[in-house]
């Protein structure tokens, strides 16, 4: 699954309102992270998670070589793509899903202009409904590593300052950053900027879990869509407007064929 994940906005422009960053890159990783650690405490992130999140945060040459091989495109055709991914039983299970939050989709419906079926596809095919590989390595780690190196610096630097704000907002604890080799997190893989930016507390407790909380998974997964400009019963194939406010989730041309084939497949078509 993860090798396939393409990483959620990588090429957006950083929408953080906070402090221009240094950019700084490369050099030694413990200076590289007391300077961004200096600019967390300036974007009003507290000494006291900024400490827990990156004291001793080491540098993870697997991660490092892993996105230096990674290329942003796939390496399969769309029918090779739907072949493998959407079979009888992630349908059937994709079903039984929409079943079993009808009410809780339509809801999602209601207030966003989403069908059920996109985000069940999106649900189903990045972590098998939540109940798949979610991601298994620490996200500050992650983020401390690939902010460090000079190749795509500031976007993750950008990334890194989101992970500590969804920590500070109480969002998710500290032990449960855990993520893909870019800093997904959670059912739907959302970079941390996605989460600040589209997360949705839509199960009313006062944090977005994207993690263990199917209702902000889903509602945040359809507020990504219509605020991207989603519109209900217009087309969704390829040329199209709403296909292309699927890129905002995924820019691989086979990746929204296939959520756009998954969602059919779920209805029927």
């Amino acid at each position: 699954m993860l090798p396939l994940r393409l990483t959620v906005l990588l090429l957006a422009t950083l929408f953080l309102s906070t402090p221009s960053l240094a950019a700084r890159c490369g050099g030694d990783f413990n200076t590289f992270v007391a300077g961004i650690s200096a600019d967390a405490r300036a974007a009003g992130i507290s000494p006291n998670v900024i400490s827990s999140a990156l004291g001793g945060v080491q540098q993870d040459m697997a991660v490092l070589n892993f996105d230096r091989r990674q290329r942003y495109t796939f390496n399969k055709s769309y029918e090779q793509d739907v072949s493998t991914r959407v079979g009888p039983g992630r349908i059937n299970g994709g079903r039984a899903r929409m079943q079993r939050h009808a009410a809780l989709l339509s809801r999602i419906e209601q207030e966003f202009g989403v069908p059920p079926r996109f985000v069940v596809a999106i649900w189903g095919l990045e972590t098998d409904f939540g109940k798949g590989d979610m991601g298994r390595l620490p996200v500050f780690r992650v983020l401390a590593t690939l902010a460090h190196d000079c190749r795509r610096s500031e976007l993750f630097q950008g990334e890194l300052l989101a992970a500590l704000k969804i920590v500070q907002r109480g969002d998710l604890r500290l032990g449960d950053m855990i993520g893909a080799y870019a800093g997904e997190i959670g059912q739907t893989q959302f970079l941390p900027s996605s989460y600040v930016k589209y997360g949705v507390d839509f199960d009313g407790d006062g944090h977005v879990d994207l993690r263990h909380s199917v209702p902000d998974v889903l509602a945040s997964t359809a507020n990504l869509l219509h605020t991207s400009g989603f519109k209900m019963g217009a087309p969704y194939d390829e040329g199209s407007a709403n296909f292309e406010a699927m890129r905002e989730w995924n820019r691989a041309t086979i990746y929204r064929k296939t959520i756009a084939y998954f969602a059919d497949q779920l209805v029927g078509r």
